[in-house]
């Protein structure tokens, strides 16, 4: 498994949700469940705006916890997560 997950990291993915100023809306939560159900993971970036009242890390707790997904990585601006039906296939 823990190949498996190393070989995610190093698989090139664009952020395909950017969260703004308004924080972690309803929209953004849906489309993320939509995008990991059809994928199994995806790049989440948080724009600077965001950053006024939140750190990168608690936005991605948000999401990983109202999305039932994993965080694999935070770098930057940018969190990497796994759904958790994914993660169970490759163990």
């Amino acid at each position: 498994m823990r190949r498996d997950l190393t070989q995610m990291r190093k698989t090139p993915l664009k952020p395909t949700v950017h969260i703004g100023k308004n924080g972690v809306t309803d929209a953004q939560i849906k489309e993320i469940i939509k995008q990991l159900e059809a994928r199994g993971k995806i790049k989440v970036k948080v724009l600077k705006t965001a950053l006024i009242s939140e750190t990168v890390e608690s936005i991605a707790q948000k999401v990983s916890s109202k999305t039932d997904s994993r965080i694999i990585q935070i770098i930057g601006h940018t969190s990497h997560f796994i759904s958790q039906e994914k993660e169970e296939t490759l163990k």
